[in-house]
């Protein structure tokens, strides 16, 4: 009798232990990982449904497909996609939070879901949700560091969340803590560079590329540094050859950093083919690469940018762009159609859109300065200074240019480390500019800021950052200002 009895009871813990998830990051689920930061998407789907089949109480599924989402709606930018998908949220959290206490993955993968989703809601600016999310995913790592303080992948998120809250704007930092929200910027890098050699020596190496992801867009958006590009690109030099998100990190990056030839290079050699995700904005970059160079086919790529992508962001932006390759051209019923499109379509939740309307609604810019732009973001210098060579401040009518022409010499000397030269142009771009809603007067104040700060001339690098702080009423206050603060805050002011 008593044998029978422990019998059925071992049968019935038998049953009860097979029916709770594993947490089981095997091979198939590793191939399937891959996949999806190549952005293989179909592929990714197939090796996930083959192992629903084989391990139907795998919960590591259910992370992976988060994983998907996430990459599906940061992909197209698209709010129906956003709205098709969110419900996914919660439906995985109340299936995670039933499954086996006892593993590392159970606090974390939940973690995971929050911190995916507060990042996705922030680019829908659902921001307070955002935050909440991002707290409590910050919260859950905490509370599985203690328990598993060996579980490296923790490391991964905890770093990237101490980078978020970190980076909070100056002007909210007091509200934000009194939520609680408080992280480092420079502890979470060091987490996340760190983690860069350690997870090569572990079990958990496949995590790589997500943490290579992580980085570029920390070093590339959150804290610009022009002299950690190398450094950035021989990260993404460890990701798979075959990776799409490894040819848009690398295009995004070189873009942004002035390395456009690079970057033109880069996004040439993506991979294609229906395995891989949709990601329009390739193309964007593409062409906006070859504006930047004058190429003669950039329109080619910004158009195909607007045709195939659904999403928030940068139409209005596209459109002024297209505008401004055919203004170049001298092709006026274009520019004056793809002008009438910036005013009509797109959102304005990014400040490029914001400032591509505004720029439709004003005087049309002058040929000269606009290609100095243009070969400016390309980091085209000399070709740009070139350009305003032989140029004078009495050659342009309108004040918005007069105070733009001494700005972007002023750029333009300042990349040339001829700063002497910087600090006359920006002055003069203070002086002529300080009282109107554009840019560039107070932003020469936050770069004035900059070289007497590298000076160590602690005095004056103050002085202008307050300056820059002091204009109110212009094109990305809000950006230019928490600069001036975060710079003023450096120094001890």
């Amino acid at each position: 009798m008593f044998k029978k009895a422990l019998l059925a009871l071992s049968l019935i813990l038998l049953s009860t232990l097979h029916s709770k998830a594993n947490f089981d990051f095997n091979s198939n689920c590793v191939n399937a990982y891959n996949a999806i930061f190549d952005l293989r998407i179909k592929d990714a789907q197939s090796l996930l449904k083959k192992e629903k089949s084989a391990n139907p109480n795998n919960a590591i599924v259910a992370l992976l497909e988060n994983y998907i989402d996430f990459f599906t709606i940061l992909s197209s930018e698209s709010k129906a996609d956003y709205n098709r998908l969110k419900s996914n949220r919660d439906s995985r959290l109340s299936y995670l939070a039933k499954q086996d206490k006892n593993s590392p993955y159970y606090l974390f993968a939940q973690a995971e879901v929050y911190l995916q989703w507060g990042l996705l809601k922030s680019r829908f600016q659902e921001y307070l949700s955002s935050g909440f999310d991002v707290k409590k995913a910050d919260n859950l790592l905490s509370e599985n560091q203690k328990k598993f303080p060996s579980f490296l992948p923790n490391k991964k998120s905890s770093g990237l969340i101490d980078v978020i809250l970190g980076s909070i704007p100056s002007n909210v930092k007091g509200i934000a803590s009194t939520f609680g929200f408080s992280g480092n910027v420079n502890n979470g890098i060091k987490t996340l560079e760190s983690l860069m050699s350690s997870l090569s020596k572990s079990n958990y190496g496949f995590y790589t590329d997500e943490v290579v992801f992580f980085l570029c867009y920390i070093e590339t958006d959150l804290l610009p540094d022009k002299s950690n590009y190398n450094k950035i690109m021989a990260y993404t030099n460890r990701m798979n050859s075959q990776s799409l998100l490894k040819s848009y990190l690398q295009g995004y990056v070189a873009s942004r950093n002035a390395h456009n030839d690079s970057a033109i290079a880069y996004l040439a050699k993506r991979p294609r083919g229906s395995a891989y995700l949709d990601f329009p904005k390739l193309d964007y970059l593409m062409g906006s690469a070859k504006l930047n160079r004058m190429d003669t086919d950039a329109n080619v790529y910004l158009a195909s940018y607007l045709k195939e992508y659904n999403g928030i962001n940068y139409v209005k932006d596209g459109y002024l762009k297209l505008a401004y390759y055919y203004l170049l051209r001298g092709d006026e019923n274009h520019y004056q159609a793809f002008l009438k499109m910036v005013k009509s379509q797109g959102d304005l939740y990014d400040e490029k859109d914001k400032q591509a309307l505004k720029e439709a609604n004003d005087a049309r810019p002058d040929i000269n300065l606009l290609k100095a732009r243009f070969q400016f973001d390309g980091g085209y210098y000399s070709k740009a200074l070139q350009t305003l060579s032989g140029k004078d401040v009495n050659d342009f009518k309108l004040l918005r240019d007069k105070t733009e022409f001494h700005y972007r010499l002023g750029r333009i000397y300042d990349e040339l480390s001829r700063d002497n030269e910087a600090l006359i142009e920006y002055q003069k771009a203070i002086y002529a500019g300080k009282n109107t809603s554009y840019y560039y007067a107070a932003n020469a104040a936050l770069s004035i800021g900059h070289i007497f700060e590298k000076r160590n001339d602690k005095a004056r690098a103050a002085n202008f950052y307050k300056q820059a702080i002091a204009m109110k009423n212009h094109e990305y206050e809000n950006s230019i200002e928490s600069k001036a603060k975060e710079g003023l805050k450096r120094m001890g002011y």
